[in-house]
């Protein structure tokens, strides 16, 4: 199971519409995925309509056993292979500034309970093959470096750093990638930065070029070379409580492509961590 943090340190650059894109790619390739809601505004948990839950992620948070999991998953609208381990406003709760470290390892508890957990084909059984319930976790983090933040960190494999071309753009990911480092430090000696991902670029327009280029200057290959550009089939998409993947436009095939490629990179990962974690 690899888990993967969507994460940004400044406000509205689509940290969310990534999360999204990247488990909606999931689902067409095929790729079982969980998506953890933990920011307390909930907009992926909007975005995905699960079906009603008895618990949320605030819940898990409280007390991080199976049976308290389970009641807070539920499968999303989307269609099959994509549930959502439910967000809700309740869930700012958890997010203090300086947390201890009971607090912040009580999702990374959580998700192991589902690790735990492997799903045998009967067809498969007398093989002694299985496979995991989730193959991919999308982590959606708030805005924010309290707790809910670092938690997910605590519980990830890899963090995307989501940006975009703007003026604050390059303190921003600088925070964000200072973020990443401290917690591997201090507790999650697997997380490692997979990218930064710039989005809503405007082709032809000078500042964000200009951005774009500072950011490579800065963090070099971390930047992703494909780029999401600025279009409005991901609010349509959205709005719709649809996966761009889903919307037949121009712009929401573009825009697909470069999610199917960041699938890519996120599997590949994942492989390259299995022999480092089974010796």
């Amino acid at each position: 199971m690899q888990v993967v943090a969507t994460l940004s340190l400044k406000g509205g650059v689509g940290k969310t519409t990534v999360a999204l894109g990247l488990a909606g790619a999931a689902q067409r390739h095929g790729v079982s995925t969980l998506v953890v809601d933990l920011d307390p505004q909930a907009n992926a948990t909007t975005a995905l309509d699960p079906e009603p839950t008895t618990a949320t992620v605030a819940d898990v948070l409280d007390e991080p056993r199976r049976a308290v999991v389970e009641r807070a998953i539920a499968p999303s609208a989307w269609g099959e292979g994509l549930d959502v381990l439910v967000g809700a406003e309740q869930t700012e709760r958890h997010n203090h500034p300086d947390p201890g470290a009971a607090q912040l390892h009580r999702l990374d508890r959580a998700l192991q309970r589902l690790a735990d957990e492997l799903i045998t084909d009967p067809a498969d059984e007398a093989r002694g093959l299985a496979e995991e319930r989730y193959r991919l976790v999308i982590v959606d983090c708030p805005p924010s470096l309290g707790q809910l933040t670092r938690s997910a960190l605590s519980a990830a494999d890899r963090a995307i750093l989501v940006t975009d071309p703007t003026m604050f753009s390059v303190s921003g990911v600088q925070r964000a990638f200072d973020a990443v480092q401290t917690e591997r430090e201090r507790s999650n000696d697997r997380l490692q930065p997979l990218g930064v991902l710039v989005n809503r670029v405007r082709p032809r327009n000078t500042e964000h070029d200009f951005r774009i280029s500072e950011l490579r200057e800065l963090f070099g290959p971390l930047v992703f070379n494909s780029v999401l550009p600025d279009r409005s089939a991901v609010q349509q998409a959205q709005g719709a409580c649809l996966p761009i993947q889903a919307w037949d436009t121009p712009g929401a095939r573009e825009i697909s492509a470069v999610f199917t490629s960041l699938l890519g990179r996120v599997l590949r990962s994942a492989s390259r961590d299995r022999p480092a974690a089974s010796a």
